[in-house]
């Protein structure tokens, strides 16, 4: 009798054993061997700050990633990755395992995403764009400018012109704040290192003021070449106290109201912005400098002239006298010979 007991439990204890071995072969071969189903070649997901495992695979069924929750999280912890996921955004691709996706979440070996602010755009088109962006988080709405000024720990009271035309690579599920403190800080760093390079005869007292007639020059001429001497023309202007007279001025003070072209009515509409009625530069950038139009503004061309038309090609007619102005004029805009 003893001996029967004996051989029955031996042969349960291999049968525990060689169930055990199958269970484990089993479990190998779906955390390393057998791809997660999905839906897609590829599928991105966010692993918000804080997650747990099952957060995250939660966070992958969501996004059509089809991984066994409850196994999921049993090889994080038997594998002791379960703390160190890291937060933020994944990619899954159409053949992966369970175990490659611990992993990569263990390492944080994260997707990136990027977002262009473009030369020339205006804050509100900077804000748009972050608006428009699936991959930027929005903590900016009902958040007035001045508050977004204190925040960046600016001086200045209106954001127009502050932040760095560049293309900016972030990690989706970053903030529009974020986004914006790091061109602000961008903008800094470049109007900062220009400065001490300028001209030191420039009628310039201030970065910022060097921010606006870069701006300026930005609206201006997208012609490479004639950014300086643009610039030259409007400093000239500044040192003999004669009006800008610069139409991006005025088109940026009608604000709604342009509607794709200046009258004589708006020229004579006094705003803050309107360099028609009001002398010297205007109260503050009127779009964001790309790296040439602060160059060009900091640098300008050294000439005798006052006056500049557009060609119509993208380049400029410069004089020197109201006279070849007027003829450069009838000859480029009026079609006059």
């Amino acid at each position: 009798m003893k001996r029967r007991i004996g051989i029955f439990l031996l042969y349960f204890l291999l049968f525990a054993a060689l169930a055990g071995l199958a269970a484990s072969a089993g479990a190998w071969y779906w955390a390393t061997q057998r791809a997660v189903p999905m839906g897609a070649e590829r599928a991105d997901y966010l692993v918000e700050p804080g997650s747990s495992p099952y957060g995250a695979a939660r966070a992958m069924n969501e996004a059509g990633i089809a991984v066994d929750q409850r196994a999921f999280v049993a090889l994080a912890r038997l594998t002791k990755l379960d703390r160190q996921l890291k937060a933020g955004a994944y990619e899954a691709k159409k053949g992966d395992t369970p175990w490659q996706l611990l992993e990569r979440m263990a390492q944080g070996d994260m997707t990136l995403t990027r977002l262009t602010l473009v030369e020339g755009w205006t804050y509100q088109q900077i804000r748009a764009a972050l608006r428009a962006s699936p991959d930027v988080k929005q903590t900016l709405d009902g958040v007035s400018d001045q508050e977004l000024m204190q925040r960046l720990g600016s001086e200045q009271m209106r954001p127009e012109g502050l932040f760095y035309p560049d293309t900016y690579v972030f990690t989706p599920g970053t903030s529009d704040f974020d986004i914006l403190r790091r061109a602000y800080h961008a903008q800094e760093q470049q109007l900062d290192k220009l400065w001490a390079e300028r001209d030191p005869d420039l009628p310039l007292s201030s970065p910022y003021e060097a921010l606006i007639l870069a701006s300026i020059v930005e609206k201006e001429t997208g012609h490479g070449s004639d950014r300086a001497r643009v610039a030259g023309v409007f400093v000239n202007r500044l040192r003999i106290k004669m009006p800008l007279q610069t139409d991006p001025t005025v088109i940026y003070g009608m604000g709604e109201a342009y509607e794709g072209r200046i009258r004589k009515r708006d020229l004579q509409t006094d705003t803050p912005w309107n360099t028609y009625t009001r002398g010297g530069l205007p109260p503050t950038p009127i779009s964001s400098s790309g790296l040439a139009s602060l160059h060009a503004a900091l640098n300008p061309e050294e000439h005798k002239y006052l006056y500049f038309v557009s060609r119509g090609d993208g380049t400029s007619e410069f004089s020197e006298t109201l006279l070849a102005h007027n003829r450069a004029v009838s000859k480029y805009i009026l079609g006059r010979r």
